[in-house]
């Protein structure tokens, strides 16, 4: 597995594991909690299939879907805080 690969899997393994987290803390939390992590679950499906596609795809091409996926990475990042803060 190339490093570049390692990275995104491990990128995403850490953004499942802060999605968990909160799901745990909202469980008895807002509705509206509750939906805005189902929200950032889905993207965190998108940016595993982004990163699988650029692992298999030309270098010039990976580098494009990376930027795409670093871009939805910090989406979700950002959403996971405003959840937090309506905690």
């Amino acid at each position: 597995m190339s490093k570049w690969n390692e990275k995104w899997q491990e990128l995403v393994t850490d953004l499942e594991r802060e999605r968990d987290e909160l799901k745990l803390k909202i469980k008895l939390g807002t509705k509206d909690a509750h939906d805005q992590v189902g929200k950032l679950d889905e993207k965190i499906q998108q940016l595993k299939i982004k990163a699988d596609a650029a692992a298999s795809e030309a270098k010039g091409a990976m580098e494009d879907v990376g930027d795409v996926a670093r871009k939805l990475a910090e989406e979700i990042k950002s959403g996971f805080e405003r959840v937090r803060k309506t905690l």
